[in-house]
């Protein structure tokens, strides 16, 4: 799942321009220097045409009405003049090159972080029907094609009507016959424009599309490379991404294919302006009504009219793709936050940890509700295990917990507070959560453990590593602390990982500690780490602790077992065994005991 269009946007245009405003002032000085550049890029032309009415007219040319009669002293004035406005045109060369540059690198930097910022709130569901291959494409390629089209792009556009208002009205005033020939194929140009913008939107909406089919696909084979080698599945794989290349190649041909033509179209059009002019304005300088000198300006001039509408086709299609990258990039923006934070603070030294669940109702989206009604009451400081089948709902009150989905009906407190009027990052500063998919950032163990306790000291880290049993294994690696885990932890074993994930929900330090499936993957000897560690670290603290293996939560002040969303049984070990019901039967079956044989507690 990709950000959906969102029914009845504003152009993509306006949609920028909206982004824009913060700058409008660089936009602004950018605009006006462009302009001004291609002002004087004009002027050659006109320095021609006086050119020749000085070696034609002489004494009686138009410089000479200016006092200036001698043919040198003319031909030194055109001199210092076209010195001028060749470092004129330089200078503000230059200047928009910079501004412009310097808004594309400000907006891409801006959006990124801002589109990155609005994506870290929404919800997990989002997440877990999107693609991380098509956000990243987002995120980089649709940021980066804006980017492109700021730094070249706007500044193109403005230099071509720069060029169409300032030629067309010096060539009106000099020849107004002339000046309507040369117009004739401007409306077949803007026709063609038109025409082909129409054309191209959709098939670059197209291509972006599947940019982010084949990132998805490369984000998804790159994280799964073990299966694929295990399975013998390279040639399998190889294969899939080489239709989704060829999916994103005609995607692109096709928009190719109609961009390819306007040129020609522009090049027919501009062949005849021309022609019409060479003849019609010879036959008038033949004859007497137009000066050569004028003659010859609009000569040149016209192909400095009509020759720059032949990059109209590569700016129209920077401009789709600009266009179809922004309305991604401004979806994504637009999605709507389905869990906002309340404004209530929760000050971490005051919470006790008291959880209650009143009638809670919850279903993932486009499933039945899982919990109808829920009820549940964890006393602060007490340590309760949650245990069940898979899909029975136990990590489904964890995600609830932290506030990863919205609830449907009733409420969850926190020390009596409801959870959706407290602030988002005070309530997850509270809890802190160890699951069984343990993920480690690319960096050093140190940097790992002290994620979210950035500031922590070495010491803090250390005694964290001690606490959850981990500073053996730390100070056995090359580096100790300093040693770089790899992306994902992969220069890891899975148990030294959850250790890691242990030691830094202990530096975290919070009055509410989760603990999802924690021993679940790990070794018999990790497993006994573990529980040595939790027997320290649960103490006056609130932990709930969801496990399939039993031996992690016998020890726990009270057991609920799970079933499709329901509470079936709970209380303490010793109690449930006694009960002869399902936690009975579970712990019967990890023991290895045949049906009715007498347990032992």
């Amino acid at each position: 799942m990709s950000p959906q269009p969102i029914a009845g946007r504003p152009p993509a245009l306006e949609r920028l321009l909206r982004t824009l405003k913060p700058h409008r002032r660089l936009v602004w000085q950018a605009s006006s220097c462009s302009v001004l550049n291609k002002l004087f890029d004009l002027a050659p032309p006109v320095l021609i045409g006086l050119a020749v009415d000085v070696v034609v007219q002489q004494d009686t040319s138009w410089l000479a009405s200016l006092g200036v009669t001698t043919v040198p002293g003319q031909l030194g004035v055109l001199a210092a003049l076209s010195f001028l406005i060749w470092s004129a045109e330089s200078l503000f060369e230059y200047l928009y090159s910079l501004l412009w540059r310097n808004l594309a690198q400000t907006v891409q930097h801006e959006l990124r972080l801002e589109a990155y910022g609005h994506l870290q709130q929404l919800e997990m569901g989002f997440f877990e029907a999107s693609s991380s291959g098509r956000l990243m494409a987002v995120l980089n390629d649709d940021i980066n094609q804006l980017e492109r089209f700021l730094d070249q792009g706007a500044n193109e556009i403005l230099q071509l009507i720069t060029t169409v208002l300032a030629v067309g009205g010096a060539m009106m005033a000099l020849s107004p016959l002339v000046a309507g020939v040369s117009f004739l194929p401007i409306p077949v140009i803007l026709w063609g424009s038109l025409r082909f913008q129409k054309r191209l939107a959709p098939r670059y909406a197209e291509v972006r599309d599947k940019a982010g089919d084949l990132a998805s696909r490369l984000a998804n084979n790159l994280g799964g490379m073990l299966t694929i080698k295990s399975y013998v599945a390279e040639a399998w794989e190889l294969e899939r991404l080489a239709q989704d290349s060829q999916a994103y190649r005609r995607s692109n041909a096709r928009a190719i294919q109609i961009s390819a033509a306007f040129i020609p179209l522009i090049r027919f059009a501009i062949l005849f302006a021309f022609l019409a002019i060479l003849v019609i304005g010879g036959l008038q300088a033949w004859r007497g009504t137009l000066a050569i000198g004028t003659y010859s300006f609009l000569v040149y001039v016209t192909q400095r009219l009509l020759w720059p509408l032949t990059g109209l086709g590569r700016t129209l299609d920077d401009y789709q793709r600009a266009m179809a990258s922004t309305n991604r990039v401004l979806d994504l923006l637009d999605t709507p936050i389905a869990i906002p934070g309340g404004q209530h603070p929760l000050p971490l030294e005051q919470v006790r940890g008291a959880i209650r669940f009143e009638a809670v109702t919850f279903g993932y989206a486009g499933r039945e509700p899982l919990l109808r009604d829920f009820n549940l009451d964890i006393p602060a400081g007490s340590t309760l295990g949650i245990v069940g089948a898979t899909g029975s709902g136990k990590s489904t009150l964890v995600k609830l917990l932290l506030r990863l989905y919205a609830i449907q009906g009733g409420d969850i407190l926190l020390d009596g507070t409801p959870l959706q009027s407290l602030r988002l990052d005070d309530l997850r500063r509270a809890i802190g959560l160890v699951s069984q998919e343990v993920f480690l950032f690319h960096g050093s163990v140190a940097e790992n453990i002290a994620y979210g306790s950035f500031d922590a000291s070495p010491a803090a880290i250390a005694r964290a590593a001690e606490l959850a049993e981990a500073a053996a294994f730390i100070d056995a690696l090359p580096q100790g602390y300093n040693t770089v885990v790899g992306e994902r932890g992969q220069r890891l074993s899975g148990g030294q990982r959850q250790r890691i994930a242990l030691a830094r929900a202990i530096l975290k330090n919070p009055p509410v500690l989760i603990l999802d499936e924690a021993t679940a993957a790990v070794d018999n000897e990790t497993e006994a780490a573990i529980q040595r560690s939790l027997d320290l670290i649960t103490a006056e603290r609130t932990t709930l602790v969801i496990a399939h293996r039993l031996s992690t939560v016998r020890h726990a002040d009270r057991i609920v077992v799970m079933d499709r969303g329901q509470i079936v049984e709970r209380g303490c070990h010793e109690q449930l065994i006694g009960a002869e019901g399902p936690y009975a039967n579970l712990w019967r079956v990890q023991a290895g005991l045949r049906t009715g044989e007498p347990l032992r507690l």
